[in-house]
Order: C-alpha cells, then structure tokens, then sequence
C-alpha cells in the first residue's frame, strides 16, 4: 500500500537541485542530486534543473530565475547553514533544516549540548580542541574510542582506536581534517538510523534500519560500497524499543528545531538507545539509508521527494 501525498508545488515551478560544492562529502552529493532530479522529472517538475555549486552559484540561480531550492548537498556549506543562509538573504525557499538547526547539527558537540538539555541518552565523549593536549582531556574515558572530527558526515576522518598505541597515530589523522575532535567512547551493540519526515503538520519516524557491517564498524567504505553492509528493515527490536527509539529521533530532531527531513542516529547497547548525530541532509543515493527506510513503510522514491520537496520554506 503506497503513501498518499498532495502535491503542493505546482508543476510549473522553477527548482534548482543543488549539488557538488566545495565539501569532502561533494560526489556523494552529486549522487544525491541526479535520483532527486530525476524523480522531479517522473513527478511532472519540467521547469527542474541540477546545478553544481561553485563561487558563483548565487549569480546563477537569480539569472536562472529559481523559485524554490532542493538542497541535495552534504557536509560543509550545504549542510552547516551556509547555503541556508545564503538562500534566506535572497529569498529563496529551501527543503531541509533552516541556519540554525544545520549549523549546530553539522557539529557534534554542539548538537550533544542540545540533546544533553532535552535529556537524551548520550554516549560519553569529551572534545579536544585544536591545539590541545588530548591525554590530559581523556583521562576519564575508557578504551577502545571512536574518533569523530566534529563537523565532517560520512564517516571522513574517524578512526576506532583500541589503545594508547593506536590514539597517537590515529588522533593526528583525525585533526588533519582541521577541526577540533570529538573522543566518544566506543560501545557495541546494534547501529540504527531512523529518519523524520514532515509531511504537512504530520511529523513521524520512518521504519528504523539496523546494519551489520562487514568491516568493523559503519565507515565510508561500508556506507558507500555495494554489499559491505547487511541491512535489516525493520530493524530487529522489540516492539517496545521500537517506539522508544522512534520518539527519541522525534525528541532528537524538535530539541535541535529540525524542519523538513532529517535522519538520526542510534546505538542500542544493554537495552538503552544512544544518539549519536542528526544528519540534516540525509543522502539520497541508490545505497543511502532513508530511501530505504522509506520505502519500508510504504513511501516510494519519488513519494519520499514530493514529502521533501513540499517542506521547503517551513524553516523558522
């Protein structure tokens, strides 16, 4: 049974999908681009266009006389804010999360400030900024860590370390993203990720995802290479922790005044569901995680799009 969504962009209009950019995250993002693009064309969108952003992408879109902005970018300035605000200066609605909400989600450790408030689960990390000396700052963590530079997506910069030995080498490579880091300890259980959509007034979790990756934890390897990782959908909970993990990703993404689409992620361990980030710009490949989970409760491809694309301008 498929989902019923209204159409509220008329045809006619003038959308720009935005893709590429200066990020690490760029060619991910021009696979993004091209199934959005292509999904407005099956939905009737012929005044669509896919735009690769550079220096002078504001110049492009006023000659080009876009009317709304589907951002298909990820990680720095299309998933910080910087593209938001840009687009808010010019008047142009967008889909996905306004400033705020993706500048403080691209980081980390603003977003665990945020979540720590709202009394979401956390596990416990400490930041080292550039410059400082990490051991004195980890003293209190216990082996094995993740490493996560603090504003960098698809698992670009992190490293598992499983001793003092592993810490040095790993925390220079790390920092060499050029930003501060983040040293979580390491906990195992189950990986999920469930994205939010709001269609509408109606804001709801999508089926949770479970993955089982084949290497040793989810890293870009695993995210972006056919048959590196075993996805479970629904993921295998009980129903209980299903909607407890559900209305956590709703907590998650009210608490950091997500709008639009985002998609949160989890680990369960000893039964206890951890946030880990809120990706406000979830892919939209072949191989990402919220088509997927989309299509598992009933929302196809270019259904998921429509839901997206009828968000833009509700940012606050």
């Amino acid at each position: 049974m498929g989902y019923d969504v209204k159409q509220k962009i008329a045809l006619d209009t003038k959308i720009a999908v935005l893709m590429g950019g200066p990020s690490s995250e760029a060619e991910v993002s021009r696979r993004s681009g091209k199934n959005v693009f292509k999904a407005l064309q099956n939905l009737g969108y012929k005044n669509a266009e896919l735009i690769e952003v550079d220096e002078n992408i504001a110049k492009t879109l006023l000659d080009k006389g876009i009317e709304i902005v589907y951002n298909a970018m990820h990680g720095k300035f299309g998933e910080d804010g910087c593209i938001q605000g840009m687009l808010e200066i010019m008047g142009i609605p967008y889909t996905g999360c306004g400033v705020m909400a993706s500048s403080v989600c691209m980081n980390k450790e603003y977003t665990k400030n945020i979540l720590k408030e709202a009394g979401i689960p956390l596990i416990k990390s400490v930041l080292v900024r550039k410059g400082e000396d990490y051991k004195e700052k980890i003293k209190d963590l216990k082996y094995p860590f993740m490493l996560k530079p603090v504003s960098e997506g698809s698992s670009i910069g992190m490293y598992k370390v499983n001793n003092p030995e592993e810490m040095e080498e790993c925390f220079e490579k790390s920092a060499q993203c050029g930003q501060d880091v983040m040293v979580e300890e390491y906990v195992t259980g189950k990986s999920l990720t469930v994205g939010v959509l709001e269609d509408g007034d109606k804001m709801f979790a999508t089926e949770i995802l479970e993955f089982r990756t084949k290497t040793e934890w989810y890293d870009y390897e695993a995210k972006y290479t056919a048959g590196m990782t075993e996805f479970i959908l629904p993921a295998e909970l009980s129903p209980e922790m299903t909607q407890k993990v559900k209305q956590i990703a709703i907590d998650a993404f009210n608490a950091c005044d997500c709008r639009g689409v985002s998609r949160v992620d989890f680990m369960v361990a000893d039964n206890k569901p951890y946030v880990l980030e809120i990706n406000t710009s979830p892919g939209m490949t072949d191989l990402s995680d919220l088509p997927a989970q989309s299509r598992a409760m009933g929302i196809d491809y270019d259904t998921l799009v429509q839901i997206i694309l009828n968000g833009a301008g509700l940012q606050k």
